[in-house]
């Protein structure tokens, strides 16, 4: 049995960023795993209830622990998310939640050798 602890925070950055009010761009953010009760929060929460597209805004605002300078992360702010940043959120969840890390398993198609890659979207730097 090993001791060491499973990773529940990774660190990413957004494609383009959120602008906030002021004008000011974040990019850099930290997001945890999620856990049971996040999902029983989402499923309760009245604006999902009544629009089931808002699940995603409510899990991420949960999740995500740090977003740049920003104070904290609400439904709300996430709405202004430009669509290539919303996507690129969504896989990074998905992958964080599934697979336990960021990396995508590719395999060398000349020597069949395999190794990861750290998850991309196009715009990503």
């Amino acid at each position: 049995m090993s001791d060491t602890l499973p990773q529940t925070q990774f660190t990413f950055i957004l494609p383009q960023g959120l602008l906030d009010e002021q004008g000011n761009l974040h990019r850099k953010g930290t997001m945890r795993l999620s856990t049971a009760r996040d999902e029983i929060f989402v499923q309760k929460d009245p604006r999902v209830r009544s629009d089931a597209d808002y699940a995603p805004l409510v899990m991420l605002s949960r999740t995500i622990v740090e977003l740049g300078s920003l104070p904290s992360v609400t439904p709300e702010l996430l709405e202004n998310l430009f669509i290539r940043d919303l996507a690129y959120l969504r896989e990074f969840y998905n992958r964080i939640n599934q697979q336990g890390n960021e990396y995508i398993p590719v395999q060398c198609p000349e020597c069949s050798r395999q190794f990861n890659v750290e998850l991309a979207l196009s715009g990503e730097s």
